[in-house]
């Protein structure tokens, strides 16, 4: 079972992210987009996506710097694992509580505007329950076990095993004594990739940077002469109320 939970399943979930983009953008180009709905509702998008987007972008981060990031590299620099631990469940809070609020602007968005509620579609609800799944075991594990708890240090296993994945070497080991709400939000972030296709969530890939090096629009310059000025409507109106002076 532990071969299945910590070296199939990744795998296949990663499989699944890659050939969905794929199929997505030969099929659904259209549809690559962020559907937005800020015509029909603006007030609460106004306040729930920026911190919606800012939380999101911290989380990732901080994922991003514990399970990338070796413990050995960290007290090498001369970080310790205490102030380590008090910057990670700090900024973890922070951002984390940020998603929450913003998520829960969100999902109430849809629930409250009528005009959000029709236009919701499957894969959207769908979308918004594995967004919510996760950041409740996430802050389960941030708050409930590394706040207030005794603490578990997942640089040491998590991030290892992670790390293992990428290069092809995973140790479900290192996973079975991990407590159940980390295991459940390792696992549920693989299925959250394989899921991430198929959802609005495509157009993170869209962002428009090529306009950061594109080049000045130029005006081609005219050739020729200039042409003639066109009469005014009110010396057409004159020579139309004096038609013989035109004839002169």
């Amino acid at each position: 079972m532990s071969t299945l939970l910590w070296i199939a399943l990744p795998y296949a979930c990663l499989a699944v992210f890659v050939a969905g983009h794929v199929w997505r953008w030969r099929h659904d180009q259209f549809g690559w987009t962020t559907h937005t709905s800020q015509l029909l509702e603006s007030r609460l998008l106004r306040l729930g996506s920026p911190l919606f987007h800012l939380g999101a972008f911290g989380v990732i981060g901080g994922h991003a710097m514990g399970l990338l990031i070796p413990a050995t590299l960290t007290e090498a620099i001369g970080i310790s694992e205490h102030t380590y631990h008090v910057v990670s469940v700090t900024g973890g809070t922070i951002t984390g509580v940020m998603l929450v609020a913003g998520l829960a602007l969100l999902i109430a968005r849809r629930f409250v505007s009528g005009r959000i509620r029709r236009v919701t579609t499957t894969m959207d609800k769908v979308l918004y329950a594995a967004l919510t799944a996760m950041v409740v075991l996430g802050m389960s594990g941030t708050v409930v076990i590394n706040l207030f708890g005794e603490g578990y240090d997942y640089r040491e296993t998590i991030a290892v095993w992670f790390r293992g994945v990428f290069w092809f070497q995973p140790d479900p080991a290192l996973m079975t004594g991990a407590p159940l709400v980390f295991q459940l939000h390792a696992l549920g972030g693989f299925l959250f990739l394989a899921l991430w296709p198929f959802t609005r969530l495509v157009h993170v890939w869209s962002a428009p940077l090529a306009y950061l090096w594109r080049p000045y629009v130029v005006y081609r310059g005219r050739r020729g002469p200039a042409p003639a000025a066109q009469p005014t409507p009110a010396a057409v109106r004159e020579a139309g109320l004096h038609p013989a002076s035109t004839r002169r």
